[in-house]
């Protein structure tokens, strides 16, 4: 444990970061989740209505650094090709 007042008070603002961070990823889960399930449904239209939601959230969170630019893009590249290929 921390003994000097300027380690506790970093590790009081770690922890709220950690927690923040830890919701921030539990929605882009979730909005990557509800593409799929959109995509599951096999409507086309309410997919890519979806996805158009998700989208700037998922870019939101990146932005933020939360989690990197390059794995939000892989994902909504693979969701945008899952929508594509749907009948």
């Amino acid at each position: 444990m921390a003994n000097i007042a300027s380690a506790k008070k970093r590790a009081r603002q770690a922890e709220h970061r950690r927690a923040h961070n830890a919701g921030q990823r539990t929605e882009l889960r979730s909005a990557i989740k509800n593409v799929k399930k959109a995509i599951a449904a096999g409507d086309k239209k309410a997919a890519q209505a979806q996805f158009q939601v998700s989208q700037s959230r998922i870019d939101s969170i990146a932005d933020k650094r939360i989690v990197h630019k390059n794995t939000v893009s892989r994902q909504k590249s693979r969701l945008a090709a899952a929508i594509k290929a749907m009948a």
